[in-house]
Parts: structure tokens; C-alpha cells; sequence
């Protein structure tokens, strides 16, 4: 008998890597897993392929409108709205409920009996939901490149300043939009698994993430400063776009990948302490109660704190100020003019001999010039060799809270106003009729 104990006492826990195959098959075994799983490996292709044949495109969205033009633009589209509705509810579903099941269900003692080691569990768990959630994403990158590509082809893609990316170039940067997707995606599976270890069988776990994320995207529609606005683990799912520019964006880039991932560690830390300081002998364990706002919510909002701070001292930022509104309108203005000018056929013309510039306001001089707003007006000067004559155009923008505007043309109508050019793809509306461009929240380029 003593022997038999001692055989018992003995016996290793059950290691990762085992724990960790075991609780993959539980979560892809879930019919709702497998829907998710399908639905991110077709759904996405078969809605690019399909918008991008239409003859109206999703102009609102951010890259929507050159869908017909190349492949490269469908995944931008997907990846907008991915960081928006579709990733906040993926991590939902995964990590949100991978361990308040086991709540419901009433299997943590048997759970633990055959694996032995608390904190075994609570890492086979997370690696089990991570590797669902990278699949998922990779299905929504890989299907809507797919159905792009197939769609329209590998075309040079039209970035936020107006410059061409060649099919190579902008692959690569597709490829790091999405990857860099990741970090705030990561963040909110890291708060989907802290509220399933502190609510327990509460279905409330399950709506953090998106609640979170709800949260986030509501203030940075706010004119926060800037410092805020970093400071916020999803800003991720919007710095991407400085990808996109030349040079690129990377500064604010890689303090949203940083922030991210530092709310990933400490919220999986927090999950982590709080998962093993349970009592799993009390079958009416219901949540850790008060003590969730100490000791996870109040890290949290320790880190923000922290994260503004740092960021306030160490990164100028000047927000939308006039100057770079002006100067960023002037750079996209003059690579789309010569677009255009390849487009119909006329004399080639380089930005040098442009020399674009642009003359922007905001409330017709009657407000503080800098912020977001739809009330700037610009007018942009150019020059053409052997012309006596400066040519100007008029464009009413819809400037952002994040930098993205949207400039409309606004005459002489033979230059922005709308008309079809001949294209490679076939008839497109004029490129200097309505287009997207971005403006650096940072003080990191020359105000020349």
C-alpha cells in the first residue's frame, strides 16, 4: 500500500506539450470553432473578389477605392475592418471562454487530476488559443490577398501620399500591416483570458474584448492628445497606415506594437496569478469578485498611466498642425498629378517641375488652424514646364482624429472634378478627384 503511494507521489505532471495537444483538439472539436475557422479562410476572399468586380466601391474605406486597380487593396480593406468588428470578436470567442467552460462544465478537477500542475494547465490553455487565433488571422490575411489577386491581379498599389508601390513592395508592406495587426490582437485574446479567470462561468468574460475595443475605437474618434492616443493598445489596428507612406510612418508604428505588447504580458501575468490563486476544491467558485479590480484592473490602468507619461517625454508630437496638413496635400497631389498625366497621355512631368504646393485653412481662417475636422480648405499650386501660368486646384478635406483625411475635389473640374481616365484595368474615375492621405501625429518629419 505504502509502496503504491509512494508510485502516486511520484508521478510527473502531464508535460506542456501533451496539455497543450489536449486542449487544441477541445477548441477545434467545438463546432462554433470550426465555423469561425472556415468562415475566416473563404469568407474574406469571396467578398474581395466579388466588390472588386462591382462597379461601386467601398470609396469610405480606406483603400476601398482602388480595389479595381490591384490585388494588394482588397486585404487593407479586410484588415480595416478586421481591426474595427471581426478581430475584438475572434478573441472573443477563443480566449474569452477557454476557461470559464471549464467553469460551466465542472471539469477543473478533472482536469487537474490528470494533468497535475496548475500552471501546466493555465499555459497549455494560452498556447491552445493563441495558436486559434494566429489561424484565424492568417485566414483572413491569406484568403483576402487570394481573392484579390485572383480578382484583379498583382498590380502596383496607390499609397497614402500618392506614390506607386511596385506588386513587390507592396506585398511586403501588406504582409507587415497584418503582421504588426497582431500585437493589438494579441492584447485583446490577453484581456479575453484575464476576464475568463476572474468572472468564472460569467458570460461577461466574453464581452470584454469587444468591449474594449468598443472603448478604444470610441476615443480615438475624441481629440485626445497624442501621448493618449499612443498609450492605447489598439491604436495598432490604425498606424498601419504609415506603412503606406514615403518615407513610412514607422515611429508611431512601432510605439503602437510595443504598447500592445506590453498589455498582452501584464494582462496575461495578471490571468496567470489570479488562475492560480483560486480555490478549485469550491464547486461554487463564481468569479474573483472585488478582487478583480485590484489586482487586474488597477495594473492596467497603472500601465496606461505609465505608457502616457513615457511617451508624452520621450516622443515629440505636434498633432495636425497646418503646415503638415499643407504638406502632405502637396506631396499626394503631386505624385496623382503625374498618374494622371501617364493616364491621359500627355507630356511626362516629375514633382520637381511641379512644384506643388498647398495653401490650407481651416474654418475659413476663423478657428485655430491645427485639429481634426471636415471644415479644411485647400488650395494647391503646381507649375508645368514651359506653362506661364501657375495651375491651382480646390479640395475640401475631412481631416481625422488619427491623421487620415479625405481630400474632394472641389474644381476646376477639368483637373479634380470627376471623370473617367483610361486605365490598365480598365475606365476609373479620375485619380485627383477624391483620394486618401495622412498626416504624421508626430513631430518626426522636416517642416521644409
Amino acid at each position: 500500500m505504502s509502496v503504491a503511494l509512494a508510485q502516486e507521489t511520484v508521478t510527473p505532471p502531464v508535460p506542456v506539450g501533451g496539455a497543450y495537444r489536449f486542449e487544441l483538439v477541445k477548441l477545434v472539436s467545438q463546432w462554433r470553432i470550426r465555423l469561425l475557422v472556415l468562415a475566416c479562410w473563404t469568407a474574406p476572399g469571396l467578398f474581395v473578389a466579388g466588390v472588386s468586380v462591382q462597379s461601386t466601391l467601398p470609396s469610405d474605406t480606406l483603400f476601398g477605392r482602388w480595389m479595381h486597380a490591384t490585388g494588394w487593396a482588397g486585404p487593407l480593406v479586410v484588415l480595416g475592418f478586421a481591426g474595427t468588428w471581426a478581430l475584438p470578436l475572434l478573441t472573443s470567442v477563443v480566449a474569452g471562454d477557454v476557461f470559464a467552460a471549464e467553469d460551466r462544465l465542472g471539469t477543473w478537477r478533472h482536469l487537474l487530476v490528470a494533468v497535475r500542475s496548475p500552471r501546466r494547465v493555465f499555459a497549455a490553455k494560452v498556447l491552445a488559443s493563441l495558436t486559434v487565433i494566429l489561424l484565424l488571422v492568417a485566414g483572413l490575411a491569406c484568403s483576402s490577398a487570394v481573392g484579390g489577386l485572383a480578382a484583379v491581379g498583382n498590380r502596383p498599389l496607390v499609397g497614402l501620399d500618392g506614390h506607386l508601390l511596385a506588386p513587390g513592395d507592396a506585398a511586403a508592406r501588406v504582409l507587415l500591416a497584418w503582421t504588426a495587426a497582431l500585437a493589438p490582437t494579441l492584447a485583446l485574446a490577453a484581456i479575453g483570458l484575464l476576464g475568463s479567470v476572474a468572472l468564472g462561468r460569467s458570460p461577461t468574460g466574453l464581452l470584454l474584448p469587444p468591449l474594449v475595443a468598443l472603448g478604444m475605437q470610441v476615443a480615438q474618434m475624441l481629440p485626445l492628445p497624442v501621448a493618449v492616443r499612443l498609450a492605447l493598445p489598439g491604436y495598432a489596428f490604425v498606424s498601419w497606415n504609415g506603412l503606406f507612406t514615403s518615407p513610412a510612418q514607422l515611429t508611431p508604428l512601432l510605439i503602437a506594437v510595443a504598447v500592445s505588447l506590453a498589455w498582452a504580458v501584464l494582462a496575461t501575468a495578471l490571468a496567470h496569478h489570479l488562475f492560480l490563486q483560486r480555490d478549485f476544491t469550491n464547486l461554487a467558485y463564481d468569479g474573483a469578485g472585488r478582487r478583480a479590480l485590484t489586482i487586474a484592473v488597477l495594473p492596467l490602468a497603472g500601465l496606461l498611466t505609465l505608457s502616457v507619461a513615457v511617451i508624452a517625454v520621450a516622443v515629440p508630437a505636434t498633432g495636425i498642425r497646418q503646415d503638415k496638413v499643407q504638406r502632405s496635400l502637396a506631396t499626394a497631389f503631386a505624385h496623382l498629378y503625374r498618374m494622371q498625366t501617364d493616364q491621359l497621355h500627355r507630356p511626362a512631368v516629375t514633382e520637381a517641375q511641379l512644384r506643388a504646393t498647398a495653401a490650407c485653412t481651416k474654418s475659413d481662417g476663423q478657428a485655430a488652424q491645427q485639429g481634426p475636422g471636415n471644415d479644411w480648405r485647400c488650395v494647391v499650386t503646381w507649375h508645368l514646364p514651359g506653362a506661364a501660368v501657375a495651375g491651382t486646384a480646390v479640395y475640401q478635406l475631412d481631416v481625422g482624429s488619427d491623421g487620415r483625411y479625405v481630400a474632394d475635389g472641389d474644381g476646376p473640374k477639368e483637373v479634380n472634378g470627376y471623370f473617367l481616365v483610361r486605365t490598365e484595368t480598365g475606365d476609373a474615375p479620375n485619380p485627383l478627384w477624391q483620394f486618401d492621405g495622412n498626416v504624421d501625429l508626430l513631430d518626426t518629419t522636416s517642416k521644409g
